[in-house]
């Protein structure tokens, strides 16, 4: 149905154009899925590492493996890269590619927010003003070379590493560190990842 103006001609109606939309729709859907399952659901709150360097744990992480959003579905090389902003919070840039390893590239540019008194541990990911998901960096290794980064609702956790292609023992250590922590081994999936040599970008 048309609205009319007081002279009776037709108002346009504002439209989000189809291309926009499906961007429009990961950013609102997103941050409300995420925080909405924020809740422990009578779980014990997960665990974080004592502390850590946030200047140390900055750069490039590769997903090797995990419990991954819908949004990640089909994601081949996804890599998420921290830099720490003059203000104290995380900018962040994650990128991969869809459905294949020569797919389209996408990318997320969420924010971090640091949460103090937790070590550096525990991170709010902003997608949209103003939610903030829950990030807890859950284990990381003494050397920075690997992570794992879970949530209270054991819904979504990411085990990460400095490489893209890290050795299998490596893979299968963490993936094991991720069950104990109250994550379903069945649910947890390897995460596709070219050796950097063969990429093309």
């Amino acid at each position: 149905m048309q609205h009319r103006t007081s002279s009776g001609s037709s108002a346009p109606q504002p439209r989000i154009h189809f291309l926009a939309a499906p961007r429009f729709l990961c950013a609102m859907l997103l941050p409300a899925m995420l925080v909405g399952c924020s809740s422990t659901g009578g779980s014990m709150p997960l665990a974080t590492v004592d502390s850590l360097e946030i200047e140390k744990f900055m750069g490039d992480w590769y997903v090797i493996a995990g419990i991954t959003t819908p949004f990640e579905k089909n994601a081949y090389n996804s890599l998420e890269n921290y830099e720490l902003a003059d203000d104290g919070r995380i900018n962040t840039t994650f990128t991969f590619r869809r459905g294949a390893f020569d797919g389209p590239e996408k990318t997320y540019n969420p924010r971090g927010f640091v949460k103090p008194d937790t070590g550096n541990a525990v991170w709010g990911m902003q997608f949209i003003w103003p939610f903030r998901a829950d990030y807890r960096i859950a284990h990381l290794s003494d050397d920075y070379q690997y992570t794992i980064v879970g949530r209270n609702a054991r819904d979504y956790v990411w085990i990460m590493a400095r490489t893209p292609v890290p050795p299998e023992t490596d893979i299968q250590r963490l993936i094991d560190i991720a069950v104990d922590m109250g994550y379903p081994a069945e649910d947890i999936s390897r995460k596709p990842q070219q050796p950097l040599e063969l990429r093309s970008d």
